[in-house]
């Protein structure tokens, strides 16, 4: 299967997670795509369900689509969350941001019961890093919000370059109206203490590490569909099926 069929087969795997009046969070980027284009589908079959996106792209392909929206004024607690997320380490905690839409993707996953995540094979990793980490940040002070950013991460032994986030010869722009730095920290051994220490910096608005969000993960691959749980639980288990 070509990467594009490796989303659609993890997407197809998540909605069977999704029940008749469900409030769903809808993530952002190409594999939460396919989830809607499969949820389009079952909502032309009756289902009835209402959805919470995390972007305005995402609520542009559901209007078109047909899927019902809502917002978090309206439907501020959601039974499920579905999104992709661009790297996977085996705890489930995520880097997501990729397609710019961090801060709404957090919020509406803290806002769920429950949050899936759905991807490739090519996401895992030991330790997250390999993908840059983007970090939203307001666009008062960039300049020095990027500095403390750099200062931060080398108290924790991290470097590496911190990159405004482009489109075209403009700065990229969130939904929120703030920018995006794209960290290249490479390995980060302590997720929690890199949270820790961008979330002092007052210009950060918010950063792409998912911790202790997702508890589960879809993962499609040649050999087919793995799906791992993890109990949110001190000291709880991750298990492991292959189908």
């Amino acid at each position: 299967m070509d990467a594009r069929q490796l989303k659609v087969e993890a997407a197809r795997a998540a909605l069977a997670y999704v029940g008749d009046g469900m409030r769903l969070g809808i993530g952002t980027g190409t594999t939460a795509e396919e989830f809607v284009r499969l949820l389009a589908e079952k909502v032309a079959t009756g289902i009835k369900v209402i959805g919470v996106p995390t972007s305005e792209r995402t609520a542009a392909l559901c209007r078109e689509l047909g899927v019902p929206l809502s917002t978090l004024e309206d439907t501020p607690e959601l039974d499920l969350t579905v999104d992709g997320a661009d790297e996977i380490d085996p705890d489930l905690t995520l880097i997501k941001g990729g397609g710019g839409a961090l801060l709404r993707e957090k919020i509406v996953a803290a806002a769920s019961g429950r949050m899936i995540v759905i991807a490739d094979k090519s996401k895992l990793v030991g330790t997250l890093g390999r993908f840059p980490l983007p970090i939203e940040v307001n666009q008062f002070g960039l300049r020095a919000t990027e500095i403390a950013v750099g200062a931060a991460a080398a108290k924790l032994g991290l470097s590496g370059p911190v990159t405004l986030r482009m489109t075209g010869s403009q700065p990229f722009v969130t939904d929120g109206g703030h920018f995006i730095l794209d960290a290249s920290f490479g390995r980060i051994p302590d997720t929690r203490a890199l949270s820790n220490a961008l979330f002092a910096i007052p210009g950060v608005v918010e950063h792409g590490l998912f911790i202790g969000l997702a508890s589960t993960a879809i993962i499609a691959g040649g050999d087919g569909i793995e799906t791992v749980h993890v109990a949110r639980k001190p000291g709880s288990s991750i298990d492991h099926d292959v189908a």
